[in-house]
């Protein structure tokens, strides 16, 4: 996605807001591995906590690997205080993972004043792809008592 805007963020900069020690994503592992201009992949472990019954790696791993994947995806191009959450997540699972971990990359398709769109694929060492989810998120707005809308 081209934006005439440099880079505002660096990888490390991701990683500290995925391990510091009150990071809601640190329980997960997740490994920031390429960020580019609107785009960030993250390394994601295998752990055994997060297992179904049977070794099946579980849907919320990969939901949250899409969901943080495109947190940090927006904010290389609006920076690293951009306060952006999500508003819809669409998640389709095409294959299982068994004690394996595995990428997810995320890509903004289109970013406007308030919204962001965006997809991530999550794929297997091997390059099979396991999930394919679509992201919506909000910027949110001034209260309307500053002359914003919510």
């Amino acid at each position: 996605m081209k934006t005439g805007l440099p880079l505002q963020v660096t990888a490390e900069q991701l990683q500290q807001l995925l391990s510091h020690e009150t990071a809601f994503t640190k329980a997960y592992g997740f490994v920031v591995v390429a960020v580019a201009p609107g785009s960030c992949t993250l390394r994601v472990p295998h752990l055994a906590q997060f297992d179904r019954p049977g070794g099946i790696v579980s849907g919320q791993v990969f939901m949250t690997a899409a969901d943080v994947a495109m947190w940090l995806a927006i904010k290389t191009l609006r920076g690293i205080e951009d306060p952006s959450v999500t508003s819809h997540m669409e998640t389709h699972f095409l294959q299982s993972a068994r004690a394996e971990g595995f990428h997810c990359t995320a890509v903004v398709r289109s970013l406007g004043r308030r919204f962001v769109f965006g997809t991530a694929e999550c794929l297997s060492e091997q390059g099979q792809l396991l999930a394919h989810h679509t992201l919506t998120y909000v910027a949110p707005g001034r209260s309307a008592r500053e002359g914003g809308t919510v």
